[in-house]
């Protein structure tokens, strides 16, 4: 009986290696000392409120001080999602 050929593998070449794309990160340095500052500005509108017993910083808001002050609080979460 014939001998069948025997077929010849191909050598193993490994997969192309895969090309990252290149990440173009923007320079965001203004961001934590923004974030920072809205933070501290926000607390210290909250402290001279209840220090100054609701004269300061604005007489004519009264309570809605208090509002303000976290308002910029929220806004130094808001700008630290910008943060990469």
């Amino acid at each position: 009986m014939p001998k069948s050929r025997i077929r010849k593998k191909a050598d193993y070449t490994p997969p192309p290696a895969k090309q990252t794309a290149a990440i173009k990160l923007t320079n965001r340095a203004w961001v934590a000392p923004v974030m920072l500052a809205l933070f501290l500005i926000g607390l210290a509108w909250i402290v001279v409120f209840y220090v100054t017993d609701g004269s300061l910083p604005v007489d004519a808001l009264g309570n809605w001080n208090i509002v303000v002050g976290f308002g910029f609080i929220a806004a130094g979460f808001g700008v630290s999602t910008q943060w990469k």
